[in-house]
């Protein structure tokens, strides 16, 4: 039997060879089919695209779209959370936000998680599987259609290690960024890593001029292996070296995530030493530290501060010349911190 193709795993030029050489069709379908996909639209609604073709389509080929499992829209900050289930079953969030420079998503790239961090609810059940490149596109397809408008921003911190799943990552941005597809620009998009070194090095070489986060959560490897176990094989020092090469090959300033969690990783004395270690392996290169306080989790047992002693923890950073930000809270009614809705939902599931 016939493999149908996955045509949203396609770049534009492979579209084109897919229809003339295996369809026998005429090679102006691709633009047509490109536009309708970037809509969301499934087969049948492709009205300019011959029924005998669409027919054919339905028959060998299929699009990647996950299904709208849950919908929550938040009363405080209009901040829309989706759990999307892919065709085999398994859950994945995407977070759609609006900020001052447009609209964002934050999206996953695994169906779990096997990188152990002890305050993410992403981790716990550990990594199911890796996410196509086609269903991580598809979640900003869906969002984008659900909502009503343009998605300008992407953010890979959701569910998964973009880099535990490069090959497909990497697809993804390149299809994103098609000017045949949802053409979003590199230098709109953020990729949040743990720490995978490895991950850092290889994507210096792929000249994509996008943002880099380190999450980094710890100024000493102690504390960092105790809540990060990534940091027993790519410690502080290996990583810090990492990223100072990011920002020397691509000139693109990293920002450091740092999770602020009652009594591990939150006192003045913390945000000192953690000026002194950055500003040692920086120098006068330009980076930024990103303050969360940690979401309350029940599994995690972690708790924080709240927003004061965000504001008090990235005052401190500043006093020692380092350019720190609190996150802005939202989606707070929604559950929007990544990892909690799916848990949810599997824990209802096996109820």
């Amino acid at each position: 039997m016939e493999v149908k193709k996955d045509l949203l795993s396609l770049e534009f030029d492979e579209l084109k060879r897919y229809l003339t050489e295996e369809l026998s069709e005429s090679a102006f379908r691709a633009t047509q089919i490109a536009k309708w996909i970037t809509l969301g639209a499934d087969f049948s609604e492709m009205s300019d695209i011959p029924l005998k073709l669409r027919e054919k389509l339905e028959e060998r080929a299929y699009l990647a779209y996950p299904e709208v499992a849950a919908k929550y829209v938040s009363k405080i900050d209009g901040t829309v959370k989706f759990l999307f289930r892919m065709k085999d079953g398994e859950c994945v969030e995407s977070v759609v936000m609006e900020y001052e420079h447009g609209k964002s998503i934050c999206l996953s790239t695994q169906a779990g998680c096997r990188m152990g961090c002890k305050f993410c609810a992403s981790t716990i059940g550990g990594r199911r599987r890796d996410l196509s490149a086609s269903e991580i596109l598809g979640e900003i397809i869906v969002a984008s259609r659900e909502c009503g408008f343009k998605i300008s921003g992407i953010v890979l911190m959701g569910i998964g290690e973009p880099f535990d799943n490069y090959d497909n990552v990497i697809k993804f941005l390149r299809l994103v960024n098609s000017p045949k597809g949802l053409n979003i620009g590199y230098r709109h998009i953020s990729l949040s890593t743990c720490g995978v070194v490895s991950g850092i090095y290889k994507l210096i070489e792929e000249d994509m001029p996008l943002t880099l986060s380190i999450s980094l959560h710890a100024h000493d490897d102690e504390t960092r292996s105790a809540l990060m176990p990534i940091n027993n094989k790519y410690p502080i020092d290996t990583l810090l070296k990492a990223c100072v090469q990011w920002f020397d090959k691509t000139s693109r300033r990293i920002s450091f995530e740092y999770t602020l969690i009652s009594g591990k990783n939150d006192t003045d004395e913390d945000a000192k030493a953690l000026s002194v270690l950055l500003k040692k392996y920086f120098g006068k290169r330009p980076f930024h530290v990103n303050l969360i306080p940690v979401n309350p989790v029940k599994e995690t047992g972690f708790s924080s501060g709240g927003s004061a002693y965000a504001r008090a923890f990235a005052e401190e950073l500043k006093k020692h010349g380092v350019n720190a930000t609190v996150r802005r809270t939202l989606g707070a009614d929604i559950s929007a911190s990544c990892g909690q809705l799916r848990l949810k939902s599997e824990k209802k599931e096996q109820n």
